[in-house]
């Protein structure tokens, strides 16, 4: 049975079912672009997805034919209007703006790398700046043929935020990801799928499908087992490989005293599909 979430705003749909979360980004008429309304909900939704039991993988996509634009520019137009009329005492500090874009890109992209559940970000069109790197830090990535991806902040004069310089880094090295900053040209599916970025392409039409076979997949695994997979793997990027060895004999040791490697043993004596529980 499916599940309608109350996000607060129209901006952010957040359905479950079949164990999947499906977070739609929804402001089509913006390229999905973040909001003050969109982006709050977001870190919330996220945040509240992370105890559920019900849920064993979480899809992020877009309504419409974009994933995400990234940021608003013409909302990036209106406050720079408003701070211009802002008296120069009452302005926040260079320190201050600092703090409040670090706890900013923390609670979404990073909360979103770290998240408990595996996570997939599904690409209907473009994603752009933030947006781009919001599919970055999903596990994994899974897009129509006719979706792009592009750092743009250049186009605004931006440097980069959200972490996308040390996302994509860790996916195409450092070469790649400075011309793809410095020249913020577009990234089409094919050259995507082939630099990493990408996971899947699946033809336009076929997409829908494909991502609800690739969530149903992931989400009817074992929670346990998985977590401690995603966790693994996140560690291993900045630790040794003795830290690593460490780190997976802890971990597997505890899903061996778990109900769900039990089921999964007896299942597969049996000849039939585990059904996991999460303990």
């Amino acid at each position: 049975m499916s599940e309608n979430l109350n996000t607060g705003t129209d901006e952010l749909l957040c359905s479950i079912d079949h164990r999947v979360a499906t977070i739609t980004l929804n402001r089509p008429e913006k390229r999905n672009a973040l909001s003050d309304n969109l982006t709050p909900a977001l870190r919330q939704t996220l945040l509240e997805l992370e105890t559920r039991n019900d849920v064993g993988c979480i899809v992020i996509t877009g309504a419409g034919t974009a994933f995400c634009a990234g940021g608003d520019v013409g909302g990036m137009s209106s406050n720079n209007a408003q701070a211009a009329e802002t008296p120069r005492a009452e302005r926040p500090t260079m320190d201050n703006k600092v703090r409040t874009l670090i706890h900013k890109q923390e609670t979404l992209t990073l909360r979103l790398f770290d998240h408990a559940k595996p996570t997939i970000a599904a690409l209907p069109g473009v994603a752009a700046g933030a947006g781009m790197c919001i599919a970055l830090a999903c596990d994994i990535r899974i897009a129509a043929a006719s979706s792009f991806v592009t750092t743009a902040y250049r186009n605004i004069g931006f440097s980069g935020d959200y972490g996308g310089s040390w996302l994509l880094n860790q996916l195409v090295g450092p070469a790649k990801t400075k011309e793809l900053y410095f020249t913020g040209r577009r990234v089409q599916a094919d050259e995507a799928l082939a630099l990493g970025i990408f996971n899947q392409v699946v033809d336009d039409e076929n997409f829908p499908t494909a991502v609800t076979e690739l969530a149903r997949q992931i989400a009817s695994g074992p929670p346990v087992a998985l977590g401690f997979m995603k966790r693994n793997i996140n560690s291993a990027i900045e630790g040794t490989l003795r830290d690593n060895l460490a780190r997976e004999a802890d971990t597997l040791m505890r899903c061996a005293a778990t109900e769900d490697h039990k089921e999964a043993v007896a299942a597969f004596m049996a000849k039939r599909q585990p059904e996991f529980q999460g303990r």
